[in-house]
């Protein structure tokens, strides 16, 4: 099965975008049966083939200075498949709109894009380390900051609701109305969801190419992996479940998500993962870069 997927080529992905982005355009002939059962046939075979080949570019990295997801072509095919992901979310929720005809020329542009500079070279593990460094931190705090909005965002929510019940909305101290912060309740959720998620992946390649592995069973980890299950769930409670109480239930399950971001921020912080390091020596790719820069002089010392 691995040897068939390792002959996943960019044209096998590009070519069903391609595809997709015709069908979406036969829109403008008319209704066509069976074109939206195709477009999703085909944005799955495009998304699968691209996650796969991308994956297969990560585990097939050999040497000690090689650096995982750290050329141009991979982030650029990355960003890629952020865009196409969006578009199916965007396509499924709402499959009468055509923004398709604004997402999948950008994807097929950057796959191009991809291509043209595939023959870059790539960045040193050290450089790799620090760039997913960057993103996995700005991501987490970009996620640990929407959830405390949609938290704030659901408290003043109950509180208006309390006030409507009692007919004191009306007096000099007036806050949003419902509607207006149950929908920023919902963005924060997503947003949070989707920092998150952003945030453990650039995790995960920064210390595959700092370590060579990852440490799954510190509590650092564990708890931010918890945070993102509880917000994948709660996005999904959220846009699928019960539509006539979206907005109480958001600013519940956004108070519940303020639990688990102080459980996540309380093991990073009490955890080595958190706390700054004491010394590059104690790093393996460190200890072997030093051991073949001792090993090279002793050669070459007469």
């Amino acid at each position: 099965m691995l040897a068939i997927l390792r002959e996943i080529t960019i044209p096998c992905f590009f070519t069903s975008y391609l595809i997709v982005l015709v069908l979406e355009l036969l829109r403008l002939l008319g209704r066509i049966p069976g074109r939206g059962l195709a477009v999703i046939v085909m944005m799955t075979v495009g998304l699968f083939t691209h996650v796969c080949y991308v994956l297969l570019r990560a585990t097939s990295i050999e040497g000690v200075e090689a650096s995982m997801l750290a050329t141009w072509l991979d982030w650029s095919l990355l960003l890629a498949l952020a865009l196409a992901i969006s578009f199916f979310v965007f396509y499924l929720m709402r499959p009468d709109t055509i923004v398709s005809f604004f997402f999948l020329p950008a994807v097929l542009a950057l796959i191009a894009f991809a291509v043209s500079v595939r023959d870059l070279p790539p960045f040193t593990r050290t450089e790799a380390v620090e760039v997913w460094r960057n993103v996995h931190a700005v991501s987490m705090a970009g996620g640990s900051a929407a959830v405390l909005v949609g938290f704030l965002a659901g408290v003043m929510y109950l509180v208006q609701s309390w006030r409507l019940k009692r007919h004191r909305a009306g007096s000099a101290l007036r806050l949003p109305t419902l509607e207006t912060l149950g929908r920023m309740n919902r963005r924060c959720l997503v947003i949070s969801t989707v920092a998150v998620g952003l945030g453990l992946l650039s995790g995960v390649v920064m210390n595959l190419n700092r370590w060579g592995y990852v440490s799954w069973t510190d509590r650092g980890v564990m708890l931010s992996l918890l945070l993102l299950v509880w917000l994948l769930g709660a996005s999904a409670v959220e846009f699928f479940y019960a539509p006539a109480s979206r907005g109480r239930k958001a600013v519940y399950l956004t108070l519940a998500s303020l639990g688990f971001l102080v459980l996540a921020l309380v093991g990073v912080l009490t955890t080595p993962h958190g706390q700054a390091e004491k010394g590059a020596a104690a790093e393996p790719g460190a200890t072997i870069e030093s051991t073949t820069a001792t090993t090279v002089i002793e050669e070459t010392t007469p």
